[in-house]
């Protein structure tokens, strides 16, 4: 799925207080010696100086000192309230820097995904999205196990305990990539999105079923405007294709039934391992070396193999290249939504995720010049406003819980 070195910037960039104020007065103490020094070797002008005199001047030279002093002190007064402050505003510079940075960059890595993934199936037309799905598991795999062998991350090792209950999980995690391929091969990018909140009302509903959860009317209307939206983009879609739309009807099912079943099945595994935690490097590496086998059996099921061996695109290093960076990609959204998750919230990670369909839509519809209308925008437009108002229900649904 998830930065400190503003301390010693601070201390850098900015004065020390405690520093100048031990020179002043170590200089001030020099000052002092050398006047003893001075007054000690010359006996004779003492004796010739008055009484009166010489408590006038010494009167004024204690009372100079007494202002030089306070004028020092507040001057290092100023210095530490004015280092407090810069402190402080870089601080808060750098942390909404951080935040703003992870949240592009999740944007970026999400939006290419699935934009690189309908390059592929649609431009190159490319016509085995299983084997696509297994290469881009295969790069993740490299790249984090390459990742932990260097001790960048840290993982729980894949014991036979872990296999058997995460193994469930798995399947459904491998045919929701598969079927996300199919439709997107079919689908324009915009209605992918759009039908994609379908999986929003399953999921409600299967939280009622299963968990006995609540929602309360906001988050209902939500629902029943995505449905509506669903319903109009697929009526006024001109490019409306029977297959692509029920490989999306399906992944939607299969998309809900993961995040439902990784409820269940996180507790028990979390038993099973053996720091008793499994975070999200421990569950990308889990899930795509699992896919590995499983994806090498549907190969073979669905006969991509035969199509793989006369298909021309395998000697095109151009492909490779795009195939290759779509694995790269996968595993960012990984690492981008871990850390834009631990820079911000999960109530703004939802929030920014369902107005981040918006520009993915856009840029779909301009990038493969896909046909269409005036009430097709509309509900594609219509449905992303939906997403974005449940994701707001949401967010007060939950603030009302807690609170």
């Amino acid at each position: 799925m998830n930065s400190r070195g503003l301390s010693v910037a601070s201390s850098l960039d900015s004065p020390d207080p405690l520093s100048e104020r031990s020179l002043i007065e170590d200089s001030n103490n020099s000052s002092q010696g050398g006047e003893r020094n001075f007054f000690d070797h010359q006996p004779i002008l003492l004796d010739h100086v008055s009484s009166s005199f010489r408590r006038e001047v010494v009167n004024r030279s204690f009372s100079m000192k007494a202002v030089n002093k306070n004028d020092e002190d507040l001057e290092n007064g100023m210095l530490e309230k004015d280092t407090e402050k810069s402190a402080r505003s870089n601080k808060v510079v750098t942390v909404h820097n951080k935040a703003l940075l992870s949240g592009v960059a999740y944007c970026i890595s999400s939006c290419s995904m699935i934009l690189v993934n309908k390059y592929v199936l649609s431009s190159y037309d490319f016509n085995a999205g299983i084997s696509l799905m297994l290469y881009q598991n295969f790069v993740s795999v490299v790249v984090v196990s390459t990742l932990r062998l260097f001790g960048v991350i840290s993982t729980e090792p894949l014991t036979w305990k872990l296999v058997k209950v995460w193994l469930p999980v798995n399947v459904i995690f491998v045919g929701m990539l598969i079927t996300s391929m199919f439709s997107l091969k079919y689908i324009n990018v915009a209605m992918v999105t759009v039908l994609k909140n379908v999986t929003n009302v399953i999921t409600a509903v299967g939280e009622m079923y299963l968990f006995n959860k609540t929602h309360d009317n906001r988050v209902w209307t939500a629902l029943f405007l995505m449905i509506i939206s669903a319903i109009s983009g697929g009526v006024t879609d001109l490019s409306f294709h029977a297959i692509g739309y029920t490989w999306q009807i399906i992944n939607c099912f299969l998309t809900a039934s993961y995040s439902l079943t990784l409820r269940r099945v996180m507790d028990t595994a979390k038993q099973v391992t053996k720091s008793g935690n499994l975070d999200e490097f421990s569950m990308v590496l889990l899930n795509n070396t699992l896919s590995l086998p499983l994806g090498i059996v549907l190969i073979l099921i669905f006969n991509e193999v035969d199509y793989l061996s006369r298909t021309p695109l395998l000697q095109l290093p151009t492909f490779w290249l795009v195939t290759t960076f779509s694995g790269f990609l996968g595993l960012a959204i990984s690492f981008t939504s871990m850390w834009f998750l631990h820079q911000t919230s999960a109530t703004t990670y939802s929030l920014v995720g369902s107005l981040n369909k918006i520009p993915l839509s856009v840029a779909g519809i301009f990038l493969f010049h896909v046909p269409t209308s005036l009430e097709n925008s509309a509900s594609i437009f219509f449905g992303l406003l939906a997403g974005v108002f449940f994701a707001r229900a949401k967010m007060q649904e939950k603030s009302q819980s807690r609170s």
